[in-house]
């Protein structure tokens, strides 16, 4: 496909998107500043205006950084932006971290979101789901359906790669951003949750973003830190004077041995074992 052709598959598959949201007539949008939900955050403030308004939950597992971020894109889209205080550690079989742990998170949220919604005469509340969600194990996807929750990019038949595509045609800044997922993915299925835990995972991603890494995890095995880095990124690792001021950094921050995994980053590689 030609560089026109394209371009012009971007237009109409924006289009359809357009016609989705334009149905939905006023709408709540939950709002993380990933690429996803800030792609139905804009076209919703560009098609319903001030009938759409973005979400953000604050919670022990979405670190502050983030949270800054979904802030500044809010900003640049225009639209109404509002912050909704939680508590995932609190909500009851979460903590656990049993596999369908985010059925209860969603849950929470997507009722919480639908409550806002009656409270401020919204009718419909809106999810970042996308098409290439269905093909992986999401349990969030059962809450949304379950509360009625609607997924314009899901609806228009949208992937990852067009999601990205119509983002940068619509000049949004982070369009190429590097996919995220909420800090709980970090911990393997069984291995209980805590602040203290989700703070030293957090020191340590923050350490290696800071070095200059984009898209990496650093999964949490008890002492054992497991780094996930894009397969071109893992000889930047090995340096010797990286890999010696990487072990001491991530020893300083509470863990005993420091592993780099040889097949890559890979989304919800914890996902492996079920």
């Amino acid at each position: 496909m030609g560089r026109k052709e394209r371009l012009m598959d971007t237009i109409e598959k924006l289009r359809i998107l357009k016609d989705i949201i334009k149905d939905l007539e006023s709408v709540v949008v939950a709002f993380s500043g990933g690429v996803d939900s800030s792609l139905v955050a804009k076209v919703c403030y560009d098609v319903l205006g001030d009938k759409a308004l973005a979400v953000t939950a604050r919670s022990e597992t979405y670190p502050a950084y983030e949270y800054e971020e979904a802030k500044k894109i809010a900003k640049e889209i225009g639209i109404s932006h509002m912050t909704l205080d939680t508590s995932e550690l609190g909500i009851k079989g979460f903590a656990e971290n049993p596999p369908n742990r985010c059925y209860f998170c969603k849950s929470e949220l997507f009722g919480k979101l639908k409550e806002i919604a009656k409270e401020k005469g919204y009718k419909n509340v809106a999810d970042g789901a996308n098409l290439d969600d269905a093909g992986e194990y999401r349990p969030g996807l059962d809450a949304a359906k379950e509360l009625e929750v609607r997924s314009p990019l899901k609806e228009s038949g949208l992937r990852k790669v067009d999601i990205r595509e119509i983002s940068k045609y619509l000049k949004l800044s982070n369009w190429d951003k590097p996919s995220y997922a909420c800090m709980s993915s970090r911990f393997p299925y069984g291995q209980s949750i805590t602040e203290e835990k989700l703070t030293i995972v957090a020191a340590a991603e923050n350490y290696l973003r800071s070095i200059g890494l984009k898209q990496f995890r650093v999964r949490h095995h008890d002492t054992i830190a497991r780094i996930e880095v894009l397969p071109e990124d893992i000889t930047l690792l090995l340096q010797d004077g990286k890999r010696t001021e990487i072990v001491k950094k991530f020893k300083e921050i509470g863990y005993k041995y420091v592993t780099i995994d040889l097949e890559g980053y890979r989304s919800g590689s914890m996902n492996e074992v079920l």
